[in-house]
């Protein structure tokens, strides 16, 4: 067996640093750590949620303008609770973002949706529960967190495979 390899960090090309360094520092709440420039002249920007994590999210100068595909299929970035989710999807509102895919996957509650430069984000909260992937069914964020609860293990309950992920 090799090595055990501990996911670490994601490095993304931009356009515009100083528009995405304010969306993922004011809007999701990471902290620059650090900034530098490379020898070819691209500038980066390290960010992170975790002091003990130099950086979790790298900035890099030098994605060309009008690039119509990304190969980063998402940036996901894990929350603690329900209520978490819900704060930060109405600030996700206040900053003027209107598509969002919001779905339970059974193990987690999502809502997905683009930063400043199109890159798909999530934001994500586990359940308590398991259930087979793939699986996306839409829910009500808005409505009480006891409801989504219920509903939500109702859901996973009657899918083949579930169980409790303790």
């Amino acid at each position: 067996m090799p090595p055990t390899a501990v996911f670490s960090h994601l490095g993304i090309h931009v356009t515009d640093l100083p528009r995405m360094q304010d969306f993922y520092t004011r809007v999701l709440g990471l902290l620059v750590m650090d900034k530098g420039t490379l020898a070819g002249g691209n500038t980066l920007c390290f960010l992170s949620h975790d002091p003990d994590q130099h950086h979790q999210i790298v900035l890099v100068t030098g994605r060309p303008p009008g690039v119509e595909y990304n190969v980063v299929n998402q940036i996901s970035l894990k929350l603690d609770t329900l209520e978490d989710l819900k704060t930060m999807h109405a600030r996700l509102k206040d900053e003027g973002i209107k598509e969002f895919g919001i779905v339970t996957h059974g193990n987690a509650w999502s809502i997905y949706f683009p930063d400043p430069e199109g890159n798909r984000c999530e934001l994500f909260v586990d359940t308590p529960w398991h259930t087979p992937q793939p699986y996306a069914e839409p829910f009500d964020l808005e409505a009480p967190a006891a409801t989504i609860m219920a509903q939500t293990e109702a859901l996973c309950r009657n899918r083949p495979g579930f169980t409790s992920r303790a």
